[in-house]
């Protein structure tokens, strides 16, 4: 029994993309009903149409400020793909017990602090540029979104609030880690310009540390150790525009 005409059937046919044996089925199919067989035509139509006037500029070579705008943001986009995959690679380890650090391998614990601005700049890059699901829970359930990241990182978790410099909470999300789960948090400002705050539990007794700071391709990284937490405080901005939001989040979480 012949299968089905659907819509994608009828949209490969537009397309010329249907095998032969199909397309006979379809064109059949068709030809049962002139007002049917006018519609997809006319769909025809205005395909071909639309190709006649743009593919000519497949073949224009790329304007010059678009090369540039390209070059300027390839440090992001390879941080973007270098996370993704390090994170399948942290998958695909974890059942083995082998760590691994976003691309780095691990560490002893005296170097995690290193790698700190690197694993927070790649995830700022794989989750800021994200519209629809930039996080995992929103700032509209911001308790509930504490108590969990609490739970799962098995420290109490602090929520700066941002909003006296410009920078509304969008929401949160549980991140992978070889020596245990991250979180990040996520901001933006009216502009729609975004700041992360990457956290991750210490168990090596590292006290605290003084702010330092690291620029990983466009992401600059403000990092610091506080009792049990690691942070580190990512975005796109300069490191005079950073450094007062990492005080700002250290006044607020500083025990």
């Amino acid at each position: 029994m012949p299968r089905p005409i659907c819509e994608d059937d009828l949209h490969a046919w537009v397309d010329r993309r249907l095998d032969a044996a199909r397309r006979a089925e379809v064109d059949a199919w068709l030809a049962e009903d002139p007002a049917r067989a006018a519609r997809v035509a006319e769909w025809r139509s205005d395909s071909d149409a639309l190709r006649g006037a743009y593919d000519p500029l497949l073949d224009e070579p790329v304007p010059a400020r678009l090369r540039a705008s390209l070059e300027r943001r390839r440090p992001l986009r390879t941080l973007r793909f270098a996370a993704v995959a390090a994170w399948m690679t942290v998958g695909a380890l974890a059942g083995a017990g082998v760590g691994y650090h976003l691309g780095q391998s691990s560490a002893p614990d005296g170097d995690t602090l290193a790698s700190l601005p690197h694993r927070a700049a790649v995830a700022h890059a794989v989750y800021s540029p994200e519209v629809r699901h930039p996080v995992e829970v929103g700032a509209d359930q911001e308790q509930h979104l504490v108590a969990w990241l609490t739970k799962r990182l098995g420290a109490p978790v602090k929520l700066p609030d941002l909003r006296e410099q410009g920078f509304a909470l969008l929401g949160g999300r549980l991140l992978p880690a070889a020596d245990g789960p991250s979180a990040q948090f996520m901001y933006e400002n009216d502009g729609g310009r975004r700041l992360t705050l990457y956290l991750s539990v210490r168990d090596d007794g590292a006290g605290t540390t003084a702010f330092r700071y690291a620029q990983q391709g466009e992401v600059g990284v403000f990092y610091w150790v506080d009792g049990r937490f690691a942070y580190a405080l990512s975005g796109q901005f300069g490191r005079d525009t950073l450094l007062p939001l990492a005080n700002s989040v250290y006044h607020q979480i500083a025990p």
